[in-house]
């Protein structure tokens, strides 16, 4: 999760009336599968150009006026209009709409088509409520942050860092489409900034040197997310194969007898013969607990 701290710019609202018809930023936010229909979505590339090069059409870097734009739609989203004719949806809808789309077929193939069709309207409309993909998948990510229950402030240091790290496990099996975006940018949005409160918050007053607190949160959301990442793959596969995981490796189980060698995996046998590998195929709990050990430690060495 971004460390990052966001001030709030006072703003006069977003230009949510902006249409592809307006401004040829537009064609930056359409994707193929706005125009062609069945394509994956992405935005355009944007990675920056390399040192000593000038930047081209598709090496788009991030401007001012779309940082602004980007952020204040996150932080003070335009209110519904009181005069003239009432919009037929609301920024709401839209993000409900988006994030069902994500549940349905994934991140990586939501366009802003299928999210316009979802709601019964043409793709070019949809510009009128969010200016395009990118912007839509930083709200759809932090409406599904808002739904953390997170840990109070007076809780002692492990119940809280537990509580955190078993919410956000319980929001990836809740919304696997988050775990395809880059972890890394995550967006700078109210409730995402929330959880990372609440969690460097369990630490803060343990003792740790305010960097250490910064690398164990960090240490806990990587070992929540790659958990939830397996346990989303292997749910796919069960679906796709209609075989559980007990069912597969239960079918595999000709291999150690036909094919295993003890005297090439001796460790491996001894270990299995003293019963290491009879945990249980979901390790999040127990992997939760070790690596609360390691932090106790930690705290108790500062």
């Amino acid at each position: 999760m971004a460390s990052n701290t966001v001030v709030p710019v006072p703003s006069d609202g977003v230009d949510s009336a902006r249409t592809p018809d307006s401004s040829a930023d537009a064609a930056l936010d359409a994707t193929p599968a706005d125009s062609e229909g069945d394509a994956p979505a992405g935005d355009a590339p944007t990675h920056a150009p390399e040192i000593g090069t000038t930047p081209g059409p598709t090496d788009q870097i991030p401007r001012p006026a779309d940082v602004t734009r980007r952020l204040a739609l996150l932080w003070a989203p335009p209110a519904p209009p009181t005069r003239g004719r009432k919009a037929r949806l609301t920024l709401d809808e839209v993000v409900t709409a988006g994030i069902a789309v994500a549940q349905e077929v994934g991140l990586d193939a939501l366009s802003m088509r299928r999210v316009a069709a979802r709601l019964g309207m043409g793709a070019m409309s949809l510009y009128t409520y969010v200016p395009g993909r990118t912007e839509l998948v930083d709200l759809m990510i932090d409406r599904a942050f808002a739904e953390l229950d997170l840990p109070t402030a007076d809780a002692p240091w492990r119940d809280g860092l537990s509580r955190y790290a078993r919410e956000v496990w319980t929001l990836y099996q809740r919304h696997p489409w988050i775990l395809q975006t880059n972890m890394w940018r995550l967006p700078l949005a109210p409730h995402v900034l929330d959880a990372q409160e609440a969690g460097l918050r369990t630490l803060v007053d343990t003792g740790l040197p305010a960097e250490q607190v910064v690398e164990i949160l960090g240490l806990v959301d990587a070992f929540v997310r790659g958990l939830a990442r397996a346990a989303v793959a292997e749910s796919v596969e069960n679906d796709a194969s209609g075989m559980s995981t007990d069912e597969y490796w239960t079918s595999m189980s000709s291999f150690w007898t036909d094919w295993f060698d003890v005297e090439r995996y001796p460790v491996m046998t001894r270990i299995w013969e003293a019963g290491g590998f009879d945990a249980p195929t979901d390790p999040f709990d127990a992997s939760l607990d070790r690596l609360l050990d390691g932090v106790e430690m930690t705290i108790d060495r500062a």
